[in-house]
């Protein structure tokens, strides 16, 4: 296990195992504490919405949710509540740009959120398999990228901190080795990361202010309803 630790840094410790479960590529663990209020939902989209994702993954081409599953009280009951409540479910599909490494690469993902009572949160994706390349959409084929592992858990740390830990393990596809790919990925988790910070550090008039304002005013507008007989209903 290779491993790198930077304390004053967004991410402060990098862990790398070689050929995790020998399936070629490296399984990478990055940890980082933030400053901020613990909303798995807003550092979930950064991942899977395109407007965010580019505005820190240079690379990025394409992030659609081609299947979403709006009944997560479904998925709920199959789980049986053992893994939190999951609050978001799909299938989502994500294209790249060519760089000076590799081609153009794309996935198929299944990917879900899972609410925990204390505030976690666990983001969490796993590969299509080839079956089911039917979903694909219809544009040009790229080579196949493939995460075998890929989960993120969000903990709170206090009222306005929290710790989250990104495990990734990547299959670029092609015969472009490990070795070469690998430090493209650190960087550019490092990047996730740096636009984290800044997003939830928030501020007077930031992005996180407006997006908490907006939810106060929805959970007050739902209060009052809840609260009001329905009108055909007697007194």
């Amino acid at each position: 296990m290779e491993q790198d630790k930077q304390k004053k840094k967004p991410v402060h410790l990098v862990q790398k195992i070689d050929n995790f479960q020998n399936l070629g590529s490296p399984m990478l663990r990055f940890r980082s504490s933030l400053e901020g209020p613990c909303i798995g939902e807003r550092f979930a989209n950064f991942i899977m919405n395109f407007e965010e994702r580019k505005r820190w993954d240079k690379q990025i081409d394409a992030v659609d949710e081609l299947y979403p599953i709006y009944d997560t009280d479904a998925a709920n009951m199959v789980m049986g509540f053992k893994y939190g409540e999951c609050s978001r479910l799909g299938v989502g599909y994500c294209a790249t740009k060519p760089n000076f490494v590799v081609s153009g690469r794309e996935q198929l993902t299944l990917c879900g959120i899972q609410d925990f009572d204390n505030g976690s949160c666990v983001i969490w994706g796993t590969e299509m398999e080839d079956r089911h390349n039917h979903l694909l959409p219809n544009v040009p084929r790229r080579e196949r990228a493939r995460s075998h592992l890929f989960s993120t858990v969000i903990q709170p740390t206090g009222p306005n901190s929290f710790d989250v830990e990104y495990v990734l393990q990547l299959d670029c596809g092609g015969n472009i080795m490990p070795w070469m790919t690998t430090p493209v990925i650190v960087e550019t988790v490092k990047s996730l990361f740096n636009h984290a910070r800044k997003y939830f550090k928030g501020g007077e008039g930031s992005e996180l202010a407006k997006f908490l304002e907006e939810q106060q005013q929805m959970d007050h507008t739902h209060s009052l309803f809840s609260d009001k007989q329905g009108l055909l209903l007697a007194p």
